[in-house]
């Protein structure tokens, strides 16, 4: 798939009339008419967009109604790039896939990216310029600004600051470059909640120099994770766990797969894919790395509190392993750890000798010739001393994401002007004098870097819906240039990068690729600072806890709606969470022992005290995690943001503190005697009880390859009443590898924006009325304090011997010739004997209007390819046959047969590790076929004899046997 290119030209206020018309070619005025007019009307926006977005094309026929262009472009996520590839129907974004080119996705995209196409549409996003809570324009908020703007040019800027989240884009630090030098008494500042200060102040501490640590995950046979999730969180998220799963795949005895170590507070994605894992509570995480770099080698002074022994044997146990693979290990630090832990990190990686190898250093964002930001508490003490005289916020919410100890939103008031640019009206835009809408990503021209340098252009899909602009508009407006368009400065500065006789060649290829060639971060060969043992001594003394009193506080971000950025997202809010299966919601996490400890059950509401700030939510008990710890997550208790997420949860922002974000101790919890109710989705259409998820470990499969198949009881292939049918074309089937599957999610996202699946809120999951096609389930074994996590994606498997199809008195689930199991929507009177019938519950049953008909904007979102299904029809997973038909179409136009490949599922193109495969199993050859003849395989509740034509590839695992027989 390929990007087309998009060239600006300015819209004027109106239609145009038939003259100016006559003077455009017609498919430019086409695309005019279904982005610009089209949907200001659609939408009920009065204003008609800024940009005319017109693809390039090659020739006319090249837009064919009912035929999708394919955009290259990026995701952006606290200031980071994904690359991706946008579908369009006819001037609407409708689907994102990730960029098979871009290094950072591979293809391969997060829930966050999928779900971002429901933000687009989102009719909550803020619509209008806003004065005082009042109607505005953007050529009121230009006049206005223009008379404190030039009183302050004339001071040198003194008095004006610039609040943004973190920036990689190379445009965007020019303009703030150019701005502040030529304002040299102004300052920019940056808070993003979401990401710590650990790894640049530890790379400091190491190397006194800020690098950026980029890890090789396919050369490392050892990787120690130290509250670290970087399977399933972080920039480079995508691209760790690929290269992560492909040293997970044990098709052979002869394969050589790697290990996983975990040591971490609450249980993560990467923790509960590991092979050894290992609990400790927050103040233990120092203590830990501390004595595993002095078992390996490291003269550093001792942590003055010692690891319990039970924990010493880990630290043994881990230290051998790393040392005898020495270059071919790697330790990877979370961003929520101290510097502390990340230099500890950077010097064990060195003295095993990883460096160049399993981890690289590269040059940052922040280079020599741009502005560094300044912290937001020197911000917030500007505030409080009156030196602030206008403050421009650019897409960040510090009134609610703020700690609470800052109370920023107290100190904003001292401000004479404030503005606020954001997707939302949200708590920070209600206590300023002007709110400006901003532009989605889709809507936008920019670029941006991503985890490993390499720079984007972010290309427009459709016109802005609501009249939004950019952040290089608004700066471009503050420097007293309002009429530039951020095609112009975005083309502009890329100018002055590339020769000018190359230069539309370059910014062609860099369209249709995604990605501009050779633009990642140099490598650096930082050298440890020769007193590193020295400095790390004083921060050993500095962070030694108080003891091991009392309970401590984790705060994380939350797993679907982040760190509250998300909160108006339906598809978000409805996806249960990978661990808890939570919907809605968050809570209080506490583990079994802890929860007996304190006499408190699931959904009992509890206060939870620190440092004078106080929290209230409801209790959820998770196996995993450490003993005498709380965690709790961010995102929730907006009071600003949509009908969507206003009211959902409790705001964990209170209890974090500037010096500490991300733990606290001296913690308290107190009973309040009430109870509250939480969406969970784990116990709705259950099949525990089975023999479900077959797992071994490395050892126990060379031993026996077919382990998988030991306890399996299934019955002949003769033994059914179903007449046998011999496909002689295709037969279509899955494969799910539970090697690689880190229940990331992003499938189950990518299945419902694919398959128009509508979000049917909280009172119904409540009530095991969830609509998704696609679930992940999550099981514990073992003891509660340390169990084994198993995750298994279910869909409808398709059967041969399906039970549905015999139940139906209207033959509305029918066998294709090809061996899907189809719906006729149109045939279905919802009497739900299928649904009873289907022992692997995959069925979901349109109980009332779901789909949303009074919106307009929804409509523009609806893949065009789906029938969106009305109340009282049965709906399930399809293996995506639209994709399966279009395939075969353009195949025949090709004039060729089908290839392997050629279909990719929602779920398996989403999917960072290649978990889902999905192909034609009559074809030896392909992929499927391969993965189904190996002795992994085995079908779901194979003895009840449905003949599923999804399969899965039972788990092995490859723990430390010193550490197996140790919790034997």
């Amino acid at each position: 798939m390929t990007s087309q290119q998009t060239n600006p030209e300015q819209a004027s206020d109106a239609r145009p009339s038939i003259a100016e018309v006559e003077e455009v070619p017609r498919r430019e005025f086409l695309h005019w008419l279904s982005t610009s007019a089209a949907l200001a009307g659609l939408s009920g926006c009065a204003a008609p967009p800024t940009e005319k977005i017109v693809p390039y094309v090659r020739a006319p026929e090249d837009i064919v109604p009912g035929q999708p262009l394919y955009f290259a472009s990026a995701f952006p996520l606290s200031g980071w790039g994904q690359g991706v590839l946008v579908e369009s129907h006819m001037g609407r974004p409708t689907k994102i896939e990730g960029n098979p080119d871009h290094p950072a996705s591979l293809g391969a995209t997060t829930a966050y990216a999928q779900a971002s196409l429901l933000t687009l549409y989102d009719p909550d996003r803020s619509q209008v310029v806003r004065e005082q809570n009042l109607i505005s324009t953007w050529g009121a908020f230009y006049a206005q600004c223009e008379p404190a703007l030039r009183r302050l040019r004339e001071r040198g800027g003194k008095g004006l600051r610039i609040l943004t989240g973190t920036v990689t884009s190379p445009t965007l630090l020019a303009q703030l470059d150019a701005l502040l030098r030529e304002l040299p008494s102004a300052r920019w500042h940056c808070f993003d909640p979401a990401t710590g200060d650990g790894p640049a102040a530890g790379a400091q501490l190491s190397f006194g120099e800020d690098v950026r640590a980029i890890y090789q995950l396919t050369q490392a046979d050892v990787i120690l994770a130290l509250d670290a999730d970087f399977l399933c969180a972080g920039p480079g998220c995508l691209r760790y766990a690929r290269d992560f799963a492909e040293r997970r795949r044990p098709y052979s005895a002869d394969a050589v797969l790697n290990r996983l170590y975990a040591v971490e507070a609450v249980l993560s994605n990467t923790g509960a894919f590991a092979d050894n894992r290992l609990a400790l509570r927050p103040s233990e995480i120092e203590p830990f790395a501390c004595a595993l770099a002095r078992a390996i080698g490291l003269e550093i002074p001792p942590a003055v509190r010692a690891l319990p022994p039970e924990k010493q044997t880990w630290v043994q146990a881990i230290a051998s392993d790393l040392l005898a693979h020495r270059s071919r290990s790697v330790v990877i630090v979370g961003e929520e750890q101290t510097a502390f832990v990340h230099a500890l990190a950077h010097a064990m990686n060195e003295h095993l000798n990883n460096v160049g190898k399993t981890v690289v250093y590269t040059e940052t964002v922040a280079t020599p010739k741009g502005p560094n930001p300044r912290t937001f508490s020197e911000l917030t003490n500007d505030m409080r001393a009156a030196d602030v005289d206008l403050l421009l916020m650019l897409d960040v919410n510090p009134v609610y994401a703020a700690a609470g100890d800052s109370n920023f939103g107290r100190e904003l008031e001292r401000i004479p002007l404030r503005v606020h640019w954001g997707l939302y009206n949200d708590e920070t835009a209600a206590r300023c004098q002007w709110h400006l809408p901003a532009a989605h990503y889709l809507e936008s021209w920019s670029d941006i870097r991503a985890f490993d340098g390499t720079t984007t252009i972010i290309q427009p899909l459709i016109a802005p819906l609501y009249a939004g602009k950019t952040a290089h508009e608004v700066l471009s407006a503050i420097a007293f240039q309002p009429e530039r368009t951020s095609y112009d400065i975005i083309r502009s500065y890329w100018q002055q990068q590339w020769p000018r006789e190359d230069f539309d060649v370059r910014w062609q290829t860099a369209l249709d690729a995604g990605v501009i060639a050779d633009s990642q971060f140099a490598q650096r060969a930082p050298a440890l600072q020769e007193n590193l043992a020295d400095v790390l001594g004083r921060e050993i003394t500095q962070a030694t806890p108080r003891g091991d009193e009392g309970l401590e506080l984790v705060i994380r971000l939350d797993p679907t709606v982040y760190d509250g950025s998300f909160a108006n997202n339906g598809w978000l809010q409805e996806l249960p969470k990978p661990l808890t299966r939570l919907t809605w919601d968050n809570a209080v996490f506490l583990s079994p022992a802890t929860a007996a400890l304190q006499g408190l059950t699931n959904a009992d509401v509890v206060e939870v005290h620190c440092d004078g700030r106080m929290v209230r939510g409801p209790v959820w008990i998770l196996p995993g995690q450490a003993d005498g710890c709380i965690n709790v997550h961010l995102g929730y208790g907006r009071t600003l943001v949509g009908k969507v997420g206003e009211g959902a949860g409790f705001s964990a922002y209170p209890l974090r503190s500037t010096a500490q974000p991300w733990m606290g101790r001296d913690v308290s919890l107190q009973k309040t005697g009430t109870r509250g109710s939480l969406a969970c989705t784990q116990t709705h259409f259950s099949m525990e009880g089975r023999d479900l998820v077959r797992s071994a470990t490395w050892a126990g499969f060379k031993a026996d390859p077919a382990f998988a198949h030991q306890r399996e009881n299934a019955p002949a292939a003769d033994e059914t009443l179903y007449p046998p049918w011999q496909y002689d074309g295709h037969a279509w089937g899955m494969s799910v590898d539970l090697n690689t599957c880190t229940g990331c999610a992003a499938c189950v996202v990518a299945c419902q924006a694919e398959n128009n699946i509508p979000v049917v809120g909280r009172e119904q999951v409540l009530a095991e009325r969830e609509m998704h096609w696609l679930r992940i389930d999550r099981y514990f074994t073992g003891e509660p304090a340390n169990p084994q996590v198993a995750i298994e994606p279910v869909m409808c498997m398709h059967c041969e011997h399906a039970p549905c199809e015999l139940v139906c008195p209207v033959g509305a689930t029918t066998h294709s010739a090809e061996g899907l199991n189809d719906m006729v929507y149109n045939r279905c009177v919802g009497t739900r004997y299928c649904s009873n019938n289907c022992p692997y519950k995959v069925r979901r049953f349109n109980f009332l209007q779901f789909s949303d008909e009074t919106t307009p904007v929804f409509k523009l979102l609806r893949n065009p390819d789906v029938t969106v299904r009305s109340r009282g029809v049965m709906e399930k997973c399809t293996y995506c046959v639209q994709r399966i038909n279009g395939a075969r179409i353009n195949s025949e136009v090709a004039g060729r047969t089908l290839r392997d490949g050629d279909i990719v599922t929602a779920c398996q193109a989403a999917c960072p590790t290649r978990a889902l495969i999905f192909g034609d199993t009559n074809d030896p050859s392909s992929e499927v076929s391969r993965r189904k003849a190996l002795p992994l395989n085995y079908d779901l509740l194979a003895e009840l004899n449905t003949r599923p034509r999804t399969s899965y590839l039972a788990r092995v695992r490859n723990p430390n046997p010193l550490l197996e027989r140790e919790l034997a």
